[in-house]
């Protein structure tokens, strides 16, 4: 259930973004998942919920999580690029996995106060 642990520090990272900014509202998290992460964007979608619902951040109450899949980049030492992430096409050797096997926050869509004073709200 690392999925929990991987929620939690999601959840962490726009919370600490969130107060940086002081957001009045967290409209979506948007999280980059790698195909090779083995990790499953449903529960963490639905762990995040629950964390943000338990932690009772007034700014978080209506937020919700997008995770967008990242498939494999590979290269390998003759030149190749691409997403074969076994056997090098083009020269037989182990490519090296340059994208897609990790699990991080991309942007937030956030609501702040006006610095104007007139009670409008902006987007960042």
């Amino acid at each position: 259930m690392h999925e929990y642990s991987i929620a939690y520090n999601i959840y962490l990272t726009a919370r600490r973004s969130a107060d940086d900014y002081s957001a009045t509202a967290v409209k979506t998290v948007y999280v980059e998942v790698g195909s090779l992460s083995m990790v499953n964007p449903e529960q963490v979608s639905f762990l995040f919920e629950v964390i943000a619902k338990e932690d009772n951040h007034p700014a978080f109450a209506e937020a919700n999580v997008v995770c967008e899949t990242v498939l494999p980049e590979t290269n390998c030492v003759c030149g190749y690029v691409g997403g074969e992430i076994y056997v090098c096409p083009e020269c037989g050797a182990l490519p090296t996995v340059v994208k897609g096997k990790d699990v991080m926050v991309a942007r937030l869509e956030i609501e702040v106060d006006d610095d104007n004073g007139n009670g409008d709200t902006g987007r960042k």
